[in-house]
């Protein structure tokens, strides 16, 4: 811990994950999107919860042959900007076609500030501490996602479902233009060596 602490990129990346998918988890509404708000049936709930992982093969296949080279902070702090955007437009949607669109470019984006972000935190860890920095960074986002999924079942419970996936994605905007103020050294990563 002492040792994320003191790396900016490494806690920046870290946090990052934790707050990002804290507020975007959309995905655990998609019940209630698919039987009150879409009307979409058990096959239209299983379409939904397909599209991100659609998205996702998608832009593993472009990855592959396409690496990111130039920009890499910046390209991932996009990545969860355009991911808070999707999660906003799904929010809003009455259309079966363009829930599943944004729920496929949400998964998209979200392997972008993956691949981003394991990359950097497996870069920039000593040998000697990347099994321990690695296990701290998984915690971080196996309960991330898990609490995010009990914070959108609160907020919609508060709010609604439809408000409370909207605040969601914008409070996921709002942490990455915040974390590129607080963390410039994350943000001006260049390349990923």
């Amino acid at each position: 811990m002492r040792f994320i602490r003191g790396n900016p990129a490494i806690l920046g990346t870290i946090s990052l994950d934790l707050f990002a998918v804290l507020f975007g988890g959309v995905v655990a509404l998609l019940p209630i999107y698919a039987r009150d708000i879409l009307e979409a049936r058990p096959f239209g709930l299983g379409v939904l919860r397909a599209a991100p992982a659609v998205g996702a093969l998608l832009m593993t296949m472009v990855l592959a042959r396409h690496t990111i080279s130039r920009r890499v902070g910046m390209r991932m702090f996009q990545a969860v900007i355009i991911f808070g955007a999707a999660t906003v437009v799904f929010a809003v949607s009455h259309w079966m076609w363009l829930s599943m669109l944004a729920l496929a470019v949400l998964g998209a984006a979200d392997t972008v500030s993956v691949v981003i972000r394991f990359s950097l935190v497996q870069l920039c860890t000593p040998d000697e501490m990347r099994g321990r920095v690695g296990a701290v960074n998984f915690l971080f986002i196996n309960a991330s996602n898990q609490l995010g999924q009990f914070e959108s079942g609160v907020t919609a419970a508060l709010f609604g479902t439809m408000p409370a996936a909207a605040l969601g994605g914008v409070a996921t905007i709002l942490i990455a233009l915040i974390w590129m103020k607080l963390f410039p050294s994350l943000r001006d990563v260049e390349r990923l060596e």
